[in-house]
């Protein structure tokens, strides 16, 4: 009896010690996830595409199941669009879809995957002008091929480097607050008016964030993190990735390392300032983004990383309902074949989203631990006071975010957001209640460890120096 116990203690020690020696790795994938020609994006039919836009994306390996991040070029993946995508990916990574992260880079030219809406809207006779569900499940098809074929090729991971450039001239507030602390102007990411321009930056975070991931002395991909909506011009029918997807592709081709660029918090924040919406401003914002990226990537740390230092944990949140969505009148108004496609489809968007959150339907929040490095995974166009106050929780920490995850719930302000107007916490473009700061704040404070920090209510201080300054 007791050589039956050292025996298995035995092999318990062995098999703990194996688990403590699997090495970590990393495999990369990068499919095309163009539209086709005359398939709908977001605002216009495709008539030509002038920049492929691409899904990439990584997968880490080693303790525990693995773990896939995804960034794809499209203004948004929402609902069961985002849904299907990530249980596609986890098949095809053998884990569990809590385990996987689907952010879009909210380019305008550039197709919305939303399966729900899709089939809600096919359900009332709006066939084929908005979505291409079909050629949506053909680029996660072919994503979850890149993942297999990722984990098949990964390679080890010695080391991670994290480093830190400065992007200037190119992200700005659009919230422009009046003496009376509600908004005056709405700087939206190209903006004629000069006067509107003149405006201070206002509340944005300068900084782009790099992660990358090495085997020895040779780099394998390199992650960024900016905050800003993504926008010089659009709504041309031209598929492109815009300047955000132009300088990841520059450094790219410079560097001949796999970029995966992720957008930031920048639901609140574009290029206004810097844009009077003149094409030629487009290849200018590349040019400053990419220089934050070569910022970063000079500034890259480079610290030893095993399987022990990775870990992912995700929190289920239930977001508030916009109180002023009514599920009768929505489904009048998505029936009423009298009111413009265009308009139907936004509704239908808002009952589907209601419905869910009737059904007690939940987002996950996700956080990728590397060592002392953190990257929270974020839903919708997030405000980027959450990404500074990520940020302040942790300062011993290297913080990084990734919004637009699922799209569902379109903007989401801070609660003092709903009082100050604008178009972000509109109606129209909200389908959230300001209860969702406490519950968005909460999940974070969970993930980063940081439940006992006291919080001040975001966007507070910055709305009063906003306002301050406007006078």
């Amino acid at each position: 009896m007791r050589a039956k116990l050292v025996l298995s203690l035995l092999v318990a020690s062995v098999v703990a010690s194996a688990r403590a020696a699997e090495p970590l790795r990393v495999g990369t994938f990068d499919v095309d996830a163009s539209p086709p020609i005359g398939s709908p994006m977001a605002y216009n039919v495709t008539r030509e595409v002038t920049t492929p836009l691409t899904c990439r994306g990584i997968v880490l390996i080693g303790k525990g199941k693995p773990i896939v991040l995804c960034a794809i070029d499209w203004i948004g993946v929402g609902n069961d669009g985002n849904k299907v995508f990530r249980e596609e990916l986890a098949r095809a990574a053998k884990t569990t879809p809590d385990r996987v992260a689907v952010h879009a880079l909210h380019q305008h030219d550039a197709p919305w995957c939303d399966l729900s809406v899709a089939a809600l809207v096919d359900q009332v006779g709006i066939r084929e002008t908005i979505f291409d569900s079909p050629s949506a499940r053909d680029v996660m098809r072919r994503s979850a091929q890149g993942v297999a074929k990722a984990i098949q090729e990964a390679q080890p991971v010695t080391h991670l480097g994290v480093g830190l450039g400065v992007v200037e001239q190119v992200a700005s507030s659009r919230r422009i607050l009046g003496a009376d602390g509600k908004v005056k102007h709405v700087r939206y990411t190209a903006t004629a008016d000069p006067a509107v321009r003149a405006y201070p930056e206002g509340v944005i975070d300068r900084n782009l964030k790099s992660i990358s991931f090495w085997n020895a002395e040779k780099k394998l991909v390199t992650l960024t993190y900016y905050a800003t909506h993504p926008q010089s011009y659009y709504r041309t029918g031209q598929a492109n990735p815009d300047f955000p997807g132009l300088a990841r592709n520059q450094r790219q081709q410079a560097t001949r390392v796999l970029h995966i660029h992720f957008n930031g918090a920048g639901g609140n924040i574009g290029a206004g300032k810097y844009n009077d919406g003149a094409h030629e401003n487009r290849q200018v914002l590349a040019d400053r983004v990419a220089a934050g990226m070569t910022r970063a990537w000079d500034d890259e740390k480079k610290l030893p990383i095993s399987a022990e230092d990775v870990d992912w944990k995700s929190v289920a949140v239930a977001l508030p309902v916009a109180p002023h969505l009514d599920a009768a009148k929505l489904l009048e108004d998505v029936k009423n074949d009298q009111l413009p496609a265009s308009r139907r489809i936004q509704l239908a968007g808002e009952l589907v989203w209601l419905r869910r959150c009737q059904a007690g339907d939940t987002i996950d929040i996700g956080c990728l631990t590397l060592g002392s490095t953190r990257v929270l995974h974020m839903p919708g166009e997030l405000f980027v006071e959450y990404q500074l106050l990520a940020q302040q929780l942790r300062p011993d920490l290297f913080v990084a975010m990734a919004a637009y995850g699922d799209y569902a719930p379109w903007y989401i302000g801070t609660r003092v957001a709903y009082q100050q107007g604008g178009y972000e916490p509109s109606p129209d473009a909200s389908l959230v209640a300001p209860d969702v700061e406490g519950v968005l704040v909460k999940a974070m404070q969970i993930l980063l460890a940081a439940e006992n920090r006291v919080v001040e209510p975001l966007g507070v201080a910055a709305g009063k120096a906003e306002a301050a300054a406007a006078q």
